[in-house]
């Protein structure tokens, strides 16, 4: 529909923003139809109403926790249409883990991931030979200064999640009233409170973004073990320094599973008075051939598999794709419930406050319980 301008909203980072520019540029191109993407802090991101959100942009991104809420408020439209069952499977084939699935929910699929991530570990090649492939050959490196942690909320509370997973102690997320066991959960902060003693205080208010500054220029810091990937730091030029990402480091038995999923997907709202025509863009910026294209090469960290297997992105990467595979495809799925969303930020921050204060980890991990329990009854 020449003319058309669709209006859409996106999160403040060049892997956010700059990909769905170039590509909207193309769709142009191709259909006439313009799409205007504006961007908010990474911080709003993640806190911010997707409701008041869909009332003002055709095109929304989003964290799949949101979907129990977005479920609720009707706010986002189901993307599976009858006359498109082949690009819906092929983009469902397409997964890297449980990317794709992560945004179904109650029978629906509410958004398509464009971007998947989850925590792994990030690394200085010039610095240190190899990144570390467990928990305690990392500790060695924090004993010396090398090790950097972001913890800002909500970072803590996935690092969190990611050490219960490695752990082969998953968190619930399927409407289990106990987030953890009481022993498994003592036992994760315990892990916390010992790392937290050996990296800088700074890193309880540094985001990943702000750590991934730090471990580009820095000389000292070599190593991040648990934080999302953000491939713009591993393409030559991008900073003064490439970091570079590996797999997580194992604490326990389950190699490298159980790290917190994160990535954003693509959803259409239900306000929107072009529906169909957003949802061509969502089906077509989704699609293989368009992330392991221009996508990838836009600076953006594609969400479909056809872009972490092509030779040509992982070579502009430092390998990224490949060399964090595993963790991903074993990655853990956060709850999604209605009122999850304010669970993960008090959780957060009484996760924080408990670091700070070195507080017994049962009153910490009692409280987190308290707090999940709490969010399924709201």
């Amino acid at each position: 529909m020449s003319g058309l301008v669709l209006k859409a909203m996106t999160w403040s980072h060049p892997r956010g923003y700059d990909p769905m520019v170039a590509c909207s540029a193309l769709w142009h191109e191709q259909t006439g139809v313009s799409i205007v993407w504006d961007k908010r802090s990474l911080q709003d991101f993640e806190s911010f109403p997707v409701e008041e959100l869909a009332r003002a942009y055709d095109l929304i991104v989003i964290d799949h926790p949101h979907v129990g809420q977005i479920t609720r408020e009707n706010c986002l439209l189901p993307l599976e249409h009858n006359d498109r069952k082949n690009e819906f499977q092929a983009l469902s084939d397409g997964s890297v883990g449980q990317s794709f699935p992560s945004y179904n929910w109650q029978g629906h699929q509410w958004a398509f991931p464009v971007d998947a991530a989850a925590q792994v570990q990030a690394w200085r090649p010039d610095l240190i030979a190899n990144a570390p492939g467990t928990w305690n050959e990392m500790l060695e490196l924090a004993r010396n200064g090398q090790v950097l942690l972001p913890l800002l909320p909500p970072h803590s509370l996935m690092t969190f999640f990611t050490l219960a997973g490695n752990l082969d102690t998953s968190c619930a997320n399927d409407g289990s009233r106990t987030l953890i066991s009481d022993s498994a959960g003592i036992a994760v902060f315990d892990l916390m409170k010992e790392i937290v003693d050996l990296v800088d205080p700074a890193c309880l208010e540094m985001d990943p973004i702000a750590v991934l500054e730090r471990l580009a220029q820095t000389s000292v810091e070599s190593c991040a073990p648990l934080i999302y990937g953000y491939v713009n730091y591993a393409i030559k030029g991008f900073r003064s320094n490439i970091v570079a990402f590996a797999d997580i480091p194992s604490v326990g038995k389950a190699g490298v599973r159980g790290s917190a999923l994160g990535g954003t997907g693509i959803a259409v709202s239900a306000f929107s008075n072009h529906p169909r025509e957003a949802a061509d863009f969502a089906y077509w910026l989704a699609s293989g051939n368009t992330q392991r294209g221009l996508y990838a090469g836009s600076g953006g960290q594609p969400g479909h598999a056809a872009a972490w297997e092509d030779p040509v992105v992982n070579a502009g990467t430092a390998d990224f794709y490949r060399a964090t595979r595993a963790t991903l495809e074993g990655a853990w799925l956060r709850p999604r419930h209605d009122g999850y969303m304010s669970f993960q930020k008090a959780a957060s921050y009484r996760i924080n406050d408990g670091l700070r204060a070195r507080e017994k980890s049962q009153a910490v991990v009692a409280d987190i319980n308290r707090l999940f329990r709490e969010s399924l009854e709201s």
